[in-house]
């Protein structure tokens, strides 16, 4: 019974009134806010933000996938896609430069696990791969994250990570990696000192973990 409600209360839209609350704090804090009512729109709007000719490197995310954004994103012409640059280095020799490429691209395209009404961040991730490019090393930073992931309190955050997003990230990382997921490196960002540099789409609607 305790894991149906849990799912229930982190699965659930936010409130109109839960959003601007939210919308208001992030904002407060340096993070510029978009409400879209579609992934679809949303999209469209995350690939119009990314200037001609940057580095982009779209972290791994189920929300980016479902919105069809990660395959945009990868297969772009106007822009250069980190992950196609990736996918032609070898790891064995060319490992420092694929750690440069993910830590300072131009642009981090991904999403995050939950938001608090304070306009707290939250990040989990088992390598930590994208969260350097998140706290500095990006020069633009776009998330969309689908209203289910806004919560009240930093500690109702932390509660959704554990009890809701791992079960299901462990899940996809044994089928696409063959291996375990894991909460090794969790990231709080409480704001953003520079202007504009990044950017809350949010969804209303279920995205991601």
């Amino acid at each position: 019974m305790a894991t149906n409600l849990s799912h229930s209360e982190f699965t659930q839209l936010a409130s109109e009134k839960q959003i601007e609350k939210t919308v208001q704090a992030l904002q407060a804090h340096g993070i510029r806010v978009v409400v879209f009512e579609t992934g679809e729109e949303a999209r469209t709007y995350v690939l119009d933000l990314i200037p001609n000719g940057a580095q982009v490197y779209d972290s791994p995310s189920r929300t980016l996938e479902v919105i069809g954004l990660a395959e945009q994103i990868e297969h772009a012409n106007r822009f250069q896609a980190v992950r196609a640059r990736l996918s032609t280095l070898d790891r064995a020799t060319q490992h420092r430069e694929m750690r440069t490429l993910v830590a300072a691209p131009d642009v981090l395209v991904g999403s995050v696990q939950a938001i608090t009404e304070q306009g707290e961040v939250l990040i989990a991730s088992a390598s930590g791969s994208q969260l350097g490019a998140a706290v500095f090393g990006a020069s633009t930073v776009i998330w969309v994250v689908g209203t289910q992931k806004l919560v009240q309190t930093l500690e109702d955050g932390l509660r959704r990570i554990h009890e809701y997003s791992l079960p299901l990230e462990n899940e996809r990382a044994q089928q696409v990696y063959g291996q375990p997921s894991a909460i090794n490196k969790l990231l709080t960002i409480n704001a953003e000192h520079e202007s504009d540099r990044i950017t809350m789409v949010l969804v209303k609607q279920q995205l991601g973990f």
